[in-house]
């Protein structure tokens, strides 16, 4: 059984300047992140974020545009995006 009180996986992907995070249990594959930057998001790739594919602000720019908030960032220069509150995981 699980406890309210425990966090959601998060997998983190780090890059240069900047780390990528990653929550499955939210993601709803709506592909924003794929059709924005290939090079870096390629669910048909283990693993499927591969940092050195982007610098920081293109990184920004399309996780920015995920839906789901399964997708986050912290940046070098202070920049963050988490999930709020009121957007919790199924």
């Amino acid at each position: 059984m699980s406890n309210e009180s425990e966090r959601p996986r998060v997998l983190e992907y780090p890059g240069d300047g900047f780390v990528i995070t990653w929550e499955p249990t939210r993601c709803r594959h709506a592909a924003e992140c794929v059709h924005g930057l290939p090079g870096v998001f390629d669910s048909a790739r283990r693993p499927w974020i591969a940092t050195d594919g982007a610098n920081a602000d293109e990184v920004v720019t399309v996780v920015d545009r995920c839906p789901s908030y399964a997708l986050g960032y912290r940046t070098a220069d202070g920049r963050i995006r988490t999930a709020p509150e009121d957007a919790g995981a199924p």
